[in-house]
């Protein structure tokens, strides 16, 4: 589940795409105007909430189907929608999967549409909603979704992807954010702004608050003073970081929830001892290959002189460079490059078989007392396909690596394209102590191995403890981890127990490159709360919503490892903490049903799709596989068997499955 991994990436794209038909008369490509587009983002202290608001009108004497598409970030949950149609306004309702399946179903059974979440790429997902528009009426949809902004490589990120092909007459974009540590550095701006547009971004900053702004008018949208394009085509990027101390953290109090950061500055690098582990199969021929020999060149030249490292490549059998691993220094490195760059495909692939040699050479090199007594081991596994040699039984590989690594190492399994078991990877990562990341078949496939690596690349402190005295608090989110890695964050959020506590006492302890590292803080309850108001927070309840989002995310990893009773109770838990507070999760559904005087009466299911599994509500669909995203088609009074079997709720792909009307004879190319 490439869920948890992602860094904070909001990503908005709506596009007004026109599909007509053309036996009705209607101009080919003529749009349903968009009358304005808001989004408004609120960050409170990393945790962010996110409202997009469009208006569209149908100029037509004649009613047409309008569809509201959005792409939000993966890691994000949507917790409300609403449209109004016809001056009736319709909100959607979170339910448990099970009874939004029957309700989608029973839709199906009757050959109605249906509202989806889908994946369309690496980090985001689609949000789509259906609904008939009465000529000369208008519709107006709104969607919130909220998500912790995750710290990747020193940067908490934003993008907004817009694409709305025409011109709009009520065009903007606002994020407010409020960090109470303060802002060390703060920048916006887009791909596709000129200079005639760079004075349109503005930015107001205090130390602690900050407000973008981005609302060109409609001749500032033109390509040129004369042209009806528009240069809204591409991402509006806003990127930050807090100021930070070498400190246990900040902590941040509201409505008897606490939430605490930790990410220290000035800390040394504990060295590392990793084994990479490359699988060169057959079906890693060709582009694969060379990206991976591309990607681990610029990796074995950017290691550490203090860290060691070894090579394993397999397919039905298993090479190793050396026998040990390695010091980083320059002349080991220039023969492990000579080593990489005679790799090529071939044979089966024994997952197994390269898992267990790699866990024995981490050991060995261990007990030879080639590796530094203050050093984390690494295992970085890179595959693209199935077991197909030795052990292929999933299970059994899981329970031999694990088995063998006895909590001494950590294991990182990368899944190149979409042909690998994404399921097992993950599991397999999350049983040792790491997690798995997708690789997506394109051509900056060594950049994204590049970039996996640099995260892992640095390790600060080991065995972090985050401790809070005298049974002050409850329902601690996970407070231990293996590792902090320079530029990422850790997070815990929990509630505290006693409302006349003055003080949270909290200990942070973690094994350092040199000596032990511990810290304390004492937080003074009754001020932190009172800054907490002065600030003017955006949304006062964040720090339980940010609880509740951290708490069912982390339910979820449990979930995959967890089995029979235990795995039920996990799974409960998640859900009711859902429906509390609304998230549409993997195992909640979003049920919308267009207002009942529409010319059709419509339920549309929206679903959060997991990454690696196709999704409970699969049916049989002949949608074909485009890049459009918002598209209008005419309201047909003949055969609408193009209808009858809505799109499935499709595994994460990289590509966006609409419906189609079967008579589209044109559309507008990306």
């Amino acid at each position: 589940m490439d869920l948890w991994k992602s860094y904070a990436f909001l990503e908005i794209l709506l596009i007004n795409c026109c599909i007509v038909s053309l036996s009705h008369g209607i101009k080919e490509n003529e749009p349903m105007v968009i009358q304005s587009l808001n989004i408004d983002c609120r960050i409170t202290s990393r945790f962010a909430r996110t409202i997009i608001k469009t208006e569209l009108q149908n100029q037509l004497n004649m009613s047409r189907e309008a569809v509201f598409d959005v792409e939000l970030p993966k890691t994000a949950f949507i917790t409300n929608f609403s449209m109004t149609v016809g001056g009736v306004t319709t909100n959607g309702m979170v339910k448990e999967k099970a009874e939004a399946k029957m309700q989608f179903q029973k839709a199906v059974s009757k050959g109605q549409s249906a509202g989806l979440v889908q994946s369309t790429g690496r980090k985001m997902e689609h949000f789509k909603v259906t609904v008939n528009v009465a000529a000369f009426a208008n519709a107006i949809f709104v969607l919130t979704y909220e998500e912790l902004l995750k710290r990747y490589l020193g940067n908490y990120e934003l993008s907004f992807k817009v694409k709305p092909k025409q011109l709009i007459e009520n065009f903007q974009i606002n994020a407010h954010l409020v960090e109470p540590q303060g802002i060390r550095f703060l920048e916006a701006h887009g791909t596709f702004i000129t200079n005639e547009l760079t004075d349109v971004v503005q930015i107001n900053r205090t130390e602690k608050q900050a407000q973008i702004t981005f609302k060109p008018t409609m001749d500032q949208q033109r390509t040129c003073p004369e042209c009806t394009e528009t240069l809204l085509d591409g991402n509006f990027l806003i990127k930050y970081d807090v100021k930070r101390e070498n400190s246990a953290g900040n902590i941040q109090i509201a409505n008897g929830y606490f939430v605490h950061y930790f990410a220290p500055a000035s800390l040394q690098k504990v060295p590392k001892n990793v084994v990479f582990v490359i699988d060169h199969s057959g079906s890693m021929h060709g582009q694969k290959i060379k990206q991976t020999y591309e990607a681990f060149l610029k990796i074995l030249a950017d290691l550490p002189e203090e860290d060691h490292f070894g090579i394993l490549i397999f397919d039905d059998k298993v090479d190793k460079w050396q026998n040990t691993l390695v010091k980083a220094v320059p002349e080991n490195i220039i023969k492990a490059k000579e080593f990489v760059s005679k790799i090529s495909a071939r044979g089966g692939t024994d997952i197994d078989k390269a898992l267990l040699t790699a866990v024995k050479m981490l050991k060995h090199s261990s007990r030879s007392k080639l590796l530094p007594k203050i050093s984390t081991s690494i295992i970085l596994f890179l595959s693209d396909g199935e077991p197909t040699s030795g052990v292929t039984n999933h299970n059994e590989i899981i329970n031999n690596v694990k088995k063998t690594i006895e909590r001494q190492t950590t294991l990182y399994c990368l899944g190149f394209g979409n042909d690998v078991d994404f399921n097992f990877l993950e599991k397999l990562s999350l049983e040792n102590g790491g997690l798995a990341r997708r690789i997506y078949e394109d051509s900056d496939a060594a950049l994204q191995l590049q970039g996996f690596y640099n995260e892992v690349a640095n390790p600060l402190l080991l065995n972090v403890q985050l401790e809070y005295l005298d049974n002050s608090v409850s329902n601690l989110t996970q407070n231990n981890f293996r590792h902090y890695y320079q530029g990422s964050e850790i997070v815990v959020a929990g509630h505290i127990n006693n409302d006349i506590l003055e003080r949270l006492t909290t200990e942070v302890v973690g094994q350092g490159v040199s000596e032990q590292f511990s810290m304390n803080v004492e937080t003074n309850i009754t001020e932190v709360e009172e800054a907490t108001k002065e600030l003017h927070y955006i949304f006062g309840d964040f720090t339980e919503r940010l609880w509740a989002y951290l708490t069912i995310e982390q339910l979820l990893t449990q979930q995959i490892l967890a089995q029979g009773e235990n795995k039920e109770k996990i799974t409960k838990q998640a859900l009711e903490l859902s429906l509390k507070y609304n998230f549409v999760t993997p195992i909640t559904s979003m049920v919308v049903t267009a207002p009942e005087d529409n010319d059709e009466n419509k339920e549309f299911i929206a679903n959060k799709p997991k990454e690696g599994a196709m999704n409970d509500y699969d049916t049989e669909s002949s949608a074909k596989t485009l890049d459009l995203h918002y598209f209008v088609y005419s309201d047909f009074d003949d055969d609408q068997s193009s209808f009858d079997n809505p799109p499935a709720l499709m595994e994460r792909t990289d590509h966006f499955q609409p419906i189609l009307a079967k008579h589209i004879q044109s559309h507008v190319n990306m």
